[in-house]
């Protein structure tokens, strides 16, 4: 009996020796692993950092954060670990040193449901390759960053200047209007044509574009993203998909008519340039060239060219409004470089330093994509003495950037001064970063400045803007609305006084 119980007792140390081995083994693993993660909150079950996070305001969340981590630092949103870089050396660290590690797009549930991995700003591997490319080459040849485009962009001051002409100086909401001017832009690029401000088709398909853009930050959303079967069983998807449904339903009436009025001696614009390629393609059976890919191409570049651009106007008129010493200063400057009658230029903006900084100050102060749109990497990445796993969701916060104490003198004021030196000249600002950077930078970046500095000096050389009878400017509310894929303006009221 004692033999026995001398081998049980053995035996029960063999056994519980081994798990304190296995056990510091893992232990050990663990805090080495733990080590070359970046630091962050520690996550509870189920729900991880989300106690943390404010889903109507995620942004401002992880800028606290980031005063407590650093900037890279991980962070649980539900199930998903996420890692955030924050500030402008980490994030240009990322996407321009390190480009090729950052430079996939995360797959986001939402998004990966939507578009299918189809089009450019979601896509990825080969065929983001290919759309992005040929995006940019079609866009160059069809004007952008050219005169070409300037002479579409100063058309369509003509009918938007009539239209707060009409008005008579009553007070009105300029988000349509603004949003129709700027999108028939990019609309005479993709289809050849704009549209009339009262065309019903398309204000079916700016209503849509704007409903989606908010739905698409809503905290349903967001939640959907972190726990996608949840949200699935929940239905929070379907409001986005029936929207994303009419809005291709729509376009590809328009593709089809291109596809029947097909010329190839004419080509009108990018829908008419991806139907040639489609057809030099055709016996291609693995070509990226297909429909899917045209449609979401074309959306992706409608909702881009409208969505970004009008919202920064609608700050900029705000901001003036708020601000009407500085509105003052720009027409003075305005009045000096451009003759009445006389539409504004690109080539003006070398000789208009102040109003150059008034619209690069707006761009920063309104934020409007503040988390930027994530990455994903595709290997363990060594990034500033960490390692970040394969696979991990990446967010390179641009509010971080924008609003960065160490590039910015006051972050969080909106201040011209940030982009003038001592003499009144303007200063470029590597920390200037509204369009991101790196290999996934918005490709319409070059279209969006010459809009805005047109658009919002064509408007300010004729009108001055003042806020409704017995507003005071110095109540007026800069506090984004709450949520939202982009940061818009509270809606507002404005009175536009003809200058001449």
């Amino acid at each position: 009996m004692s033999i026995i119980a001398h081998f049980v007792s053995a035996d029960l140390l063999l056994y519980l020796t081994t798990c304190i081995m296995f056990f510091i083994y893992w232990w050990n693993g663990s805090k080495k692993s733990a080590e070359k993660m970046p630091p962050g909150p520690s996550p509870l079950p189920v729900i991880g950092n989300l106690n943390l996070i404010d889903l109507t305001k995620p942004y401002q969340s992880l800028m606290k954060l980031s005063q407590r981590y650093g900037d890279v630092f991980t962070v649980h949103f539900g199930p998903k670990k996420i890692v955030v870089v924050a500030g402008y050396k980490a994030v240009k660290d990322a996407l321009v040193s390190q480009a090729d590690d950052f430079g996939e797009r995360a797959d986001i549930p939402i998004f990966t449901k939507v578009t299918r991995g189809n089009g450019i700003v979601f896509s990825h591997g080969e065929s983001w390759k290919l759309m992005r490319r040929f995006a940019l080459s079609t866009l160059r040849d069809f004007g952008m960053g050219k005169k070409t485009v300037e002479c579409r962009i100063q058309d369509e001051l003509d009918p938007l200047i009539k239209y707060f002409q009409s008005q008579k100086g009553k007070p009105f909401d300029v988000k349509i209007i603004l949003n129709s001017a700027v999108s028939n832009v990019i609309c005479s690029i993709i289809f050849g044509k704009r549209f009339e401000y009262e065309d019903e088709t398309f204000l079916t398909l700016i209503k849509v574009l704007n409903e989606n853009a908010k739905l698409l930050g809503t905290p349903k959303l967001l939640l959907y993203n972190f726990y996608p079967v949840l949200g699935t069983l929940l239905g929070t998807h379907r409001g986005v998909m029936r929207n994303v449904d009419l809005l291709n339903h729509l376009l590809m009436k328009y593709v089809t008519q291109h596809q029947v009025e097909f010329n190839a001696n004419n080509i009108t614009g990018f829908i008419d340039a991806f139907l040639m390629k489609q057809e030099q393609e055709s016996s291609n059976k693995d070509t990226f060239f297909h429909n899917e890919n045209l449609i979401f191409s074309v959306l992706d570049l409608f909702a881009a060219g409208t969505e970004t651009s009008s919202t920064t106007l609608r700050w900029g008129l705000l901001l003036m409004i708020k601000y009407p010493e500085i509105q003052k200063k720009v027409q003075e400057e305005i009045r000096k470089y451009i003759k009445p009658g006389q539409l504004p230029k690109v080539d003006d903006r070398r000789m208009m330093p102040y109003t150059d900084a008034v619209v690069h100050e707006i761009q920063r102060f309104s934020n409007i994509v503040p988390l930027n749109l994530s990455r994903t990497t595709l290997k363990d990445v060594s990034f500033r003495g960490f390692c970040i796993p394969r696979g991990t969701e990446v967010i390179p916060m641009l509010t971080s950037v924008l609003y960065d104490k160490s590039q910015w003198e006051t972050p969080y004021e909106f201040n011209p001064n940030h982009f003038l030196d001592a003499d009144g000249k303007f200063v470029r600002k590597d920390a200037f970063m509204p369009f991101s950077t790196g290999r996934r930078a918005c490709v319409g970046e070059s279209l969006a400045k010459m809009e805005l500095f047109l658009f919002f000096t064509g408007l300010l050389q004729r009108f001055t803007f003042h806020p409704p009878a017995g507003v005071s400017a110095a109540h007026l509310d800069l506090k984004p609305n709450d949520s939202g894929f982009i940061l818009t303006p509270v809606p507002y009221l404005i009175s536009a006084i003809p200058n001449y």
